[in-house]
């Protein structure tokens, strides 16, 4: 038996975009629905979650889960500029007291890729104008996690955000072949989130942070090519502004968020496709566990020994059974991270609905809970009870 901590926290996260349903006032909603677009499908319905949400919860909380990560949606709070929608931020109080009501952990996450449309015409994280709009919207959200929330999650994801900024498409967030980062837009998120958490610290007891896709990446160890960059070289070069520098701005916060799913070699000139003899997921990034040990590392000793909460980690597959493997072995390599001395607070599963994965549409599936897309029906998988029972035991084997 490898046991966990006591007062892990043992859950499964979401983004509201993808599971909520209509967020029509998105810049994703727009992306969606214009001319031409490579997005494979609109996200529509979605989940219906923005209505079934107390459903979730409940199937979460059922099979021994005790925290639920969700993110509350800016478009909905603030659907126009310097107007504000009442009814959505007592929406989301509302979800907060429905996680307390079924034993769950409230962790809210403040921005999961989206933003408002008029903020995106605006200029984006481009605009001088984003730290000051970002901490507004965190004022607006104050009612939201100002009661019965430990944590909240600044910004998700902001490596990812910054490299999408030149208007790449997400199909493949984290794998072969990223985009340049946008060093003026990853300032930008850097200022925002530290708005953020200026604005929560008047919440007593509230611990901030925000979540970092850390990627494992691997060198090939090969020499350079014609007086070029080794591999080790490449690494550095390649990695830093797409990982480590965002690992290291956490120095200081309360929590650092990571979320972790493969991993890219990388030669003497760049990016490595997977190989052709690694097992792939759905969406065609290595069945690779251990991606997960390595993240959480990377992430201690680059933020100063920051705590680390595993805020996403999964696979895209239609097989449950490889769910599970997955998981049990990112589980085995974070268990060991934590006996060497790595403070860990919990593990939060990506995701606990299959649901709309951005320019990929459905087809992924990360959930542990599938879903009928005409009647809404939730269809628990195996997956969800075998987490439930090392959540209830605190312990693996």
């Amino acid at each position: 038996m490898l046991s966990f901590p006591d007062g892990f926290l043992w859950g499964a996260a979401t983004a509201a975009h993808q599971i909520e349903g209509n967020n029509v006032n998105s810049d994703w909603w727009v992306k969606e629905h214009t001319p031409g677009t490579t997005i494979v499908e609109p996200s529509g319905d979605a989940a219906d979650s923005y209505h079934r949400y107390r459903e979730d919860m409940k199937l979460l909380a059922d099979a021994g889960l005790n925290t639920y990560r969700f993110s509350i949606e800016w478009s909905r709070i603030e659907p126009e500029r310097d107007f504000v929608s009442r009814a959505a931020i007592d929406h989301y109080r509302r979800m907060v007291e429905a996680a307390h009501e079924f034993g769950l952990n409230p962790v809210v996450t403040l921005m999961h890729f989206t933003v408002p449309r008029w903020m995106h015409e605006a200029g984006f994280w481009r605009n001088p104008e984003a730290p000051e709009l970002f901490a507004r919207y965190t004022e607006l959200a104050l009612p939201v996690v100002s009661e019965g929330v430990d944590y909240v999650c600044t910004i998700n994801e902001p490596n990812i955000a910054a490299m999408l900024a030149g208007g790449e498409d997400a199909s493949n967030l984290v794998s072969y072949g990223l985009p340049n980062p946008d060093l003026q837009v990853a300032d930008a998120l850097l200022e925002s989130h530290h708005r953020s958490q200026e604005v929560l610290s008047s919440v007593s007891g509230l611990k901030t942070g925000w979540t970092v896709a850390t990627q494992a990446f691997h060198s090939t160890g090969e020499p350079g090519i014609d007086g070029g960059p080794s591999a080790d070289e490449k690494l550095r070069e390649y990695g830093y502004p797409r990982d480590d520098w965002y690992l290291e701005q956490a120095a200081g916060d309360d929590f650092i968020g990571v979320q972790a799913y493969t991993r890219t070699f990388i030669g003497p000139q760049g990016p490595l496709p997977v190989s052709a003899e690694a097992e792939t997921t759905l969406t065609g990034w290595e069945f690779y566990p251990p991606a997960l040990e390595l993240g959480v590392r990377s992430a201690w000793e680059l933020s100063g020994g920051v705590p680390v909460m595993v805020t996403e980690n999964g696979i895209a597959t239609a097989d449950d059974n490889r769910r599970i493997a997955y998981t049990e072995g990112a589980l085995q390599g974070l268990h060991s991270a934590i006996a060497d001395g790595v403070e860990v607070l919990g593990y939060l599963h990506w995701s606990a609905l299959d649901n709309y994965e951005w320019a990929s549409g459905y087809r992924p599936t990360f959930g542990l809970i599938a879903f009928d897309h005409e009647t809404f029906e939730r269809q628990p998988k195996p997956s969800l009870g075998w987490l439930g029972s090392v959540a209830q035991r605190n312990a693996l084997g």
